[in-house]
């Protein structure tokens, strides 16, 4: 799955810190750094709230476009 490269890339394009991300989603560095690293699978909650922060698609964040 693409995802965890997508939300690296885009976080990195954005000129976001993982911290910054974590403190958006609400959760601890350690949980968003394991999304980042494909160590643990993004929740579909998180993945919506990353594609709307973004303003990209679910789709675009999975690799499909």
């Amino acid at each position: 799955m693409f995802v965890y490269r997508r939300i690296r890339d885009l976080r990195e394009d954005h000129d976001k810190t993982q911290k910054d991300i974590a403190n958006l989603l609400n959760m601890q560095l350690t949980v968003y750094r394991r999304y980042e690293t494909g160590e643990r699978e993004i929740p579909l909650w998180a993945a919506i709230k990353l594609a709307e922060y973004y303003k990209v698609s679910l789709d675009y964040l999975v690799g499909r476009k």
